[in-house]
């Protein structure tokens, strides 16, 4: 399979990248059968897929909620607990460990070593408070306006989310320790392929967003940008400050590039 060109990818590594994905960034039963970089590499490329599949998941239970007449608030509260529990809030968890990294203004093996410690700091504790406040915050905008615009936002930050990650696996971003998630993902993907796929979501999203209205879809497209801004930004940040990635920066991404979808597609609803 190593001789293969990095663009043709057989049926059997398809389906080991699927497993890959599914199997490591949700709860989801696939088991993994194999682990090493070509299906670390198919299985960053998924990510998007993976994500689209939670964040779906997420939608229903809010769509469900809101049919049983408990209002956006609490619907958007469901909905924003549904991709934590999928991946057993290990992104949470990563978020909370790289802002406690990052806050400790210690060189980068100290601040690494408080990342791996089991407990939360208080960088960590602001930093979760504030994100799932704002993620809920946007989801109920999203709601007070109709379920479809919550279901969107849901999958759409979920999709992104995971599209994060296949660029933080992209070639040249080093891992910052030899075992873990980080360091068997990073460098796998090429940046053509990440290209294709991000490609893939903006055309998805474009598409969307046309069943509403020309507006949608450009807020669509501009609130898939602006997570990938933003997690860009914090990835550049970790490379520079722990000298690599790390399965805890991978989480906090994911949440970080979720978080800015959600809360752009907020950003001019009253301009339709």
């Amino acid at each position: 399979m190593r001789n293969l060109p990095r663009r043709a990818l057989p049926y059997p590594a398809r389906m080991d990248g699927l497993r890959f994905a599914f199997g490591t960034l949700t709860v989801l039963p696939a088991r993994i059968t194999r682990w090493d970089r070509d299906a670390a590499r198919a299985g960053m490329l998924w990510a998007p897929l993976a994500g689209l599949v939670v964040g779906l998941c997420a939608a229903a239970l809010g769509g469900v909620l809101l049919l049983l007449g408990s209002g956006p608030l609490l619907a958007a509260v469901a909905t924003a607990a549904v991709p934590a529990l999928m991946t057993r809030g290990l992104h949470l968890d990563g978020l909370a460990d790289t802002a406690d990294g990052l806050g400790s203004a210690k060189p980068a093996e100290d601040a690494l070593r408080i990342m791996k410690q089991s407990d939360i700091g208080p960088f960590g504790v602001i930093a979760l408070l504030f994100v799932l406040l704002a993620q809920v915050a946007a989801l109920h905008r999203l709601y007070e306006e109709s379920w479809a615009y919550g279901a969107v936002g849901a999958a759409l930050a979920a999709t992104v989310a995971r599209l994060a990650l296949t660029h933080a696996s992209r070639e040249g971003i080093p891992a910052t320790r030899p075992e873990g998630l980080g360091a068997m993902v990073a460098g796998t993907v090429p940046v053509r392929a990440a290209v294709l796929v991000t490609a893939a979501v903006l055309v998805a999203c474009a598409a969307t967003g046309t069943l509403f209205s020309p507006y949608d879809a450009l807020r669509q497209i501009l609130a898939t940008g602006a997570g990938l801004g933003a997690a860009a930004l914090l990835l550049r940040r970790c490379v520079r400050r722990f000298g690599g990635v790390t399965g805890d920066v991978f989480g906090a991404l994911e949440e970080t590039a979720a978080t800015a979808v959600l809360v752009t597609l907020t950003l001019g609803l009253g301009l339709r």
